[in-house]
């Protein structure tokens, strides 16, 4: 055989590998932005494993959305996902652009959100914020029961009011837990009431799972509906109406997640899309390929 036909086969055969093995197994996606610092930087090169939570059979507008030994996202987990709200919304799921976050919430989950989502200039919401509550003393044995119930065993007594009060420092979704359990036998009234922000429950959708529609996430189920579920769906005033009526719960037909930049303040994240579908999941960043600073290459993404 001449040289430059063995020269062709093989690099015939080396574009055929990749093909493969970039179809099959594993890809790539270069970080756009800030937004995962300081565990990814931008202009990094990275691996995301094709079937960290089953492969997702290509071709979708083709073949509809199908997963081969589909597995779970896990909380922590960095993933990779198409764009859950592009311009174009006429493109197939797998031609969108790639996305990567860290996922904090998995399908069934509650998250405490305020209900803008989005905080406006840099002073951002967080779910884990303490502030400060007061209660009756005397209402201190059915706090301690309920706080040994929740396992909240690390809340120590913060001081003590002026009238005698107790006081504790919970975080918002601490305090919703709390209320919940207390069932309005003790009334938990914020210190300063003017550094407060009202939180709302979030439930992350579940597949089959009905969700509750409140004045609070009714924009954002109503805008899932139209975009993921494919219905015809619009909102009057805080109510959802679905193909023309009026519904005050939702069962959604596949799972959902809650992704987050590492920088709370880059809200190219769920606060500014939604809850983003499993069929948008492509897997999880792996390892660093192309670094951006010395000692970084091949170094594992968590």
């Amino acid at each position: 055989m001449k040289p430059w036909l063995t020269y062709i086969r093989v690099i015939v055969i080396a574009v055929l590998a990749v093909i493969i093995v970039r179809t099959l197994f594993v890809t790539s996606c270069f970080i756009p932005s800030s937004g995962m610092e300081n565990t990814l930087y931008r202009g990094e090169g990275v691996l995301v494993g094709k079937w960290s939570y089953g492969w997702r059979v290509p071709l979708q507008s083709v073949f509809g959305y199908k997963r081969l030994l589909p597995s779970e996202v896990r909380q922590g987990d960095i993933v990779v996902f198409n764009n859950p709200m592009p311009a174009d919304t006429s493109l197939s799921i797998d031609r969108r652009e790639l996305y990567i976050s860290r996922c904090i919430g998995t399908p069934g989950d509650t998250l405490m959100l305020n209900n803008q989502l989005i905080a406006e200039g840099t002073d951002v919401f967080s779910p884990d914020t303490k502030v400060l509550y007061s209660y009756p003393a005397d209402s201190e044995e059915v706090m301690d029961s309920v706080l040994h119930s929740l396992g909240i065993t690390d809340n120590q007594l913060a001081g003590y009011t002026p009238e005698g009060n107790y006081i504790r420092s919970f975080s918002y979704y601490e305090h919703y837990l709390i209320t919940q359990r207390l069932d309005r036998k003790v009334k938990l009234v914020p210190l300063y009431p003017e550094n407060s922000r009202k939180a709302y429950p979030f439930v992350v959708p579940q597949k089959g799972t009905p969700v509750k529609i409140y004045p609070w996430n009714a924009a954002l189920i109503g805008n899932m509906i139209t975009l993921h579920e494919k219905r015809n769906a619009y909102m009057k005033g805080d109510t959802v109406f679905v193909n023309g009526e009026p519904v005050k719960e939702y069962t959604f037909s596949q799972d959902y997640y809650w992704m987050v930049s590492n920088d709370p303040v880059n809200i190219n994240d769920s606060r500014l899309f939604g809850f983003v579908p499993e069929s948008h999941i492509i897997g999880k960043a792996l390892r660093i390929w192309y670094p951006s600073k010395e000692g970084r290459f091949m170094k594992k993404i968590q």
